[in-house]
């Protein structure tokens, strides 16, 4: 082992415009999806021999379809890369594609890998039904089939119950914890959606997304460019009666894969491309998990603190828009946050959160927007269902 850390650099940032549930890329496997941002990647830095490749880290939520286990493996097949070529699959939840970036930033730090790719997919359009296995055989009455999409599904009867509740309600019990009324967490969608429709149309996104093959969507499905405060007060709350969370101010249910090109300096040389940023330092933290919308909160500081930084020094900050009161919680917590620099190309409440693609997602718009400014630091952070946060700081 290398006495001295490498230096890790993003070189590159793709992803898929994100779906709708039961939208454009609901046709599209997760494997495909994967498959594609893989090969895309690669086909950018046409320099770089994919036998070069140490390994392929991507982030999944779900497992159970036709991820087929270890959707990074089967993705690195379908892609085409030699069969030298090795691939895992990560999970943790929400946070799973940046957790693969963070693991294959380490690898490259500690000198395992020279070059590493990390991303994330999900389809959450495709993702099953299960049916758990019964205790004894020739069992007598119905059976219960559980949905794979989101939440909590067989749950340990030894959970405690305030632990087990809706992520919905989570965010209800946010909004009750800091004050947050309907209105602002409807005025924060719209300046979401507001913000995503503007980066598009000014062309902000073209260098972060690729289209998927046979599929005719060519940005983000969900942005809602005509949505107005009034159309999202008129739609009523989803988690609890009288409540403030509805489906306007809260992530859709989406389809999408993303996917970083990682390197140390020898890296970078076979590549043959200037990086877009930096990997400085990254963080994760647990907390309750009935508020697990403030789990950013707390890996955000510890991340800046191993940076030597304060929030002063970020440029810019990608923070996953889980809710709009979850968002707005964190916001509560960080004062010291400037919420002009948060999400200025839009978030998950206009853009989607399809949960393993988003972590890896936010991390390569924070580089990209590092690239473009030409100088900098920013920050990616997220929440993540049963309680933890997870943050990146990334320099240029």
């Amino acid at each position: 082992m290398n006495e001295r850390l490498r230096d890790v650099y993003v070189v590159d940032a793709v992803r898929t415009p994100i779906g709708r549930y039961g939208g454009a890329l609901s046709s599209v496997r997760p494997d495909d999806l994967a498959a594609g941002v893989l090969r895309d990647l690669l086909d950018r830095s046409p320099a770089l021999d994919p036998a070069l490749v140490d390994d392929v880290l991507l982030g999944n939520a779900n497992g159970a379809g036709e991820e087929n286990r270890n959707v990074a493996r089967m993705a690195v097949l379908l892609a085409g890369l030699p069969v030298t070529v090795p691939g895992a699959t990560v999970n943790r939840l929400c946070g799973s594609g940046m957790e693969a970036v963070i693991m294959a930033a380490r690898s490259v730090a500690l000198g395992d890998a020279s070059v590493a790719i990390a991303g994330g997919v999900e389809s959450m359009s495709r993702a099953p039904w299960v049916l758990p296995k019964q205790d004894r055989a020739f069992p007598v009455g119905n059976q219960q089939l559980y949905s794979s999409t989101l939440g909590w599904r067989m749950v340990n009867p030894r959970m405690p119950n305030e632990w087990t509740i809706p992520l919905g309600e989570s965010a209800e019990l946010i909004a009750d914890k800091y004050g947050i009324t309907r209105e602002a967490q409807d005025a924060f969608a719209l300046a979401s959606h507001r913000k995503a429709a503007l980066a598009w149309k000014n062309g902000a996104y073209d260098a972060e997304v690729a289209p998927v093959a046979g599929v005719d969507l060519h940005r983000d499905e969900g942005i809602r460019d005509n949505t107005s405060l009034d159309a999202l007060a008129r739609l009523k709350p989803v988690f609890r009666e009288g409540g403030t969370v509805t489906a306007g101010n809260a992530s859709p249910l989406n389809d999408g894969a993303s996917a970083l090109l990682l390197a140390d300096e020898a890296g970078l040389a076979a590549i043959g491309r200037e990086p877009l940023a930096r990997i400085r330092a990254s963080a994760v933290t647990g907390i309750e998990p009935q508020y697990f919308g403030l789990g950013p909160v707390e890996a955000m500081r510890k991340a800046l603190a191993k940076a030597g930084h304060d929030f002063d020094d970020l440029h810019t900050v990608e923070l996953n828009e889980a809710y709009a009161a979850q968002a707005l919680g964190c916001l509560a917590a960080l004062p010291e946050l400037d919420r002009n620099i948060l999400n200025p190309r839009g978030g998950a409440v206009a853009i989607g959160h399809p949960l393993g693609a988003s972590g890896a997602r936010i991390t390569g718009a924070v580089a990209h927007q590092l690239a473009e400014a030409g100088s900098g630091t920013g920050m990616a952070a997220l929440c993540i269902g049963v309680g933890q946060g997870l943050a990146l700081v990334l320099e240029r």
